[in-house]
């Protein structure tokens, strides 16, 4: 089984303009003397490899939270697509992404964005999942993109580093967020298996 990690390291990953910058602070260190180590973290959700949840940018009261989402949203086959640095068109939503997929991760060569209605085009898509590199591909709208994809349920993973892959097409995908309950956002560890995988006598 081939896993690619396509996750950034949370403390290193470029951090969005006006989020806090992530630190530790060693709680306990056996090189002083305490029995074990132990480490506190501060960052945002938003640092580093992550999720976001729609109530990241909605104020229903019944905005869907990141334990609000099955798990099968983040777990399962998917798609990369690979595109050139520059805007995503409806022409290019038209002639690059699945119809019938679950899960769709963009893989590109610089930063991408989503340019007039080629978002609200790719939400009817319906993915479970949409993932990409970077800090954000909503362009000059990206509170808009944001509510475009999370308000038809497809749920944002962000911060991903792609260039591992040597190819796009199918993957299966291990992605969930770390339980943090009634948050907009959550930290996630993100891998690609290449081959197959068997479960008992089932295949993917």
């Amino acid at each position: 089984m081939n896993l690619i990690d396509i996750s950034t390291d949370l403390l290193s990953a470029e951090v969005y303009p006006g989020d806090p910058e992530p630190r530790l602070q060693q709680v306990n260190r056996m090189d002083c003397g305490d029995d074990f180590n132990l480490t506190a973290l501060y960052a945002s959700l938003h640092t580093g490899t992550h999720v976001d949840a729609a109530s990241h940018v909605m104020d229903e009261e019944d905005a869907e939270t990141i334990t609000d989402y099955s798990l099968d949203h983040f777990i399962g086959p998917c798609y990369v697509v690979e595109l050139p640095a520059g805007p995503i068109t409806g022409q290019v939503v038209e002639e690059n992404f699945p119809r019938f997929a679950d899960r769709v991760l963009i893989k590109s060569d610089g930063p991408v964005w989503f340019f007039g209605g080629a978002a609200e085009d790719l939400s009817g898509y319906e993915y479970k999942l949409l993932g990409f590199e970077g800090l954000s591909i909503g362009g000059d709208d990206e509170i808009g993109v944001h509510r475009t994809f999370l308000g038809r349920a497809t749920v944002l993973l962000e911060g991903l580093d792609l260039s591992k892959l040597t190819h796009g097409g199918e993957y299966f995908l291990m992605a969930p967020p770390v339980k943090i309950d009634g948050r907009e956002a959550s930290f996630a560890r993100a891998v690609l298996v290449e081959d197959s995988i068997v479960w008992r006598s089932h295949t993917w």
